[in-house]
């Protein structure tokens, strides 16, 4: 499952620095798949079928607080024990997104493409 920034978020930034998928952005900041990551191309294939191009500005998922990329977030697997966003986060706006659950494998499988 990957992680959701809530409403409540203060716009600290201190997440930011802390995403291995560089798949935090400030609210209405335009952000591509290649950020922190080794895709490049025209053609990707996402493990969710989805076919992107990784070089192309995507449109901000908030243009009030800072929002994570669910097709990056790995939830730190891979990485970290825990999501590192989460673990610094002064208001505790960093929480499980319901709408984007994946399970341990598909994670670890993720973050493997993304980094490959």
């Amino acid at each position: 499952m990957a992680i959701i920034i809530t409403d409540e978020c203060i716009n600290c930034g201190a997440c930011e620095p802390e995403c291995p998928n560089t798949a935090i952005y400030e609210g209405s900041e335009t952000w591509k798949y290649k950020d922190g990551t080794n895709l490049a191309g025209n053609t990707v294939t996402l493990p969710n079928g989805e076919v992107i191009n990784a070089d192309t500005k995507q449109e901000p998922i908030s243009d009030e607080v800072y929002f994570i990329a669910p097709n990056k977030c790995t939830e730190c697997i891979g990485f970290h024990e825990e999501p590192q966003c989460a673990a610094v986060c002064p208001v505790d706006c960093c929480v499980p997104d319901e709408d984007h659950v994946e399970t341990r494998e598909e994670l670890l499988a993720k973050q493997a493409f993304l980094h490959q």
